[in-house]
């Protein structure tokens, strides 16, 4: 079944129904697994060593770029931070990634969203010791 944009052998998804349908399509023996890492884009060499890691342990790759409103604070900017998708998903098809979910807010938060995943443990350390919201919007739109 084909789904969604296709950049070579690359794809992108921007709905869960088409991810969905992408995902019954695959045809994997057992054993083999699908792996997914996340990210905001604006893609670093952190990214592109998950993109390996996940290649070298996985029959398929899948990331997303979504730029989360959950991980900002009132008084951090949204709106100014980089959006480059062009350049991210060259950069994911490179690496050899074979798709990548690309949702809007309205599809991570519709109207009436109202359910968050915080951590008790561990989100006080790091990023989360001078953004303490921060691991909350991570831990939401990754679970």
């Amino acid at each position: 079944m084909e789904a969604g944009d296709k950049r070579g052998k690359m794809k992108t998804i921007s709905t869960i129904a088409e991810y969905r349908a992408w995902r019954k399509s695959l045809k994997l023996e057992s054993g083999e697994l699908v792996g997914f890492f996340p990210t905001m884009g604006a893609l670093h060499m952190g990214h592109m060593d998950l993109a390996k890691a996940a290649k070298a342990k996985c029959k398929v790759v899948v990331s997303s770029i979504f730029v989360n409103p959950a991980q900002f604070a009132p008084h951090e900017d949204f709106g100014s931070y980089p959006r480059q998708q062009e350049e991210d998903l060259a950069k994911l098809e490179a690496e050899g990634v074979d798709m990548v979910f690309l949702p809007t807010k309205d599809m991570m938060y519709p109207d009436g969203f109202d359910t968050y995943v915080e951590s008790a443990v561990g989100s006080e350390r790091n990023e989360g010791a001078v953004r303490p919201h921060f691991f909350k919007g991570v831990a939401t739109v990754c679970c």
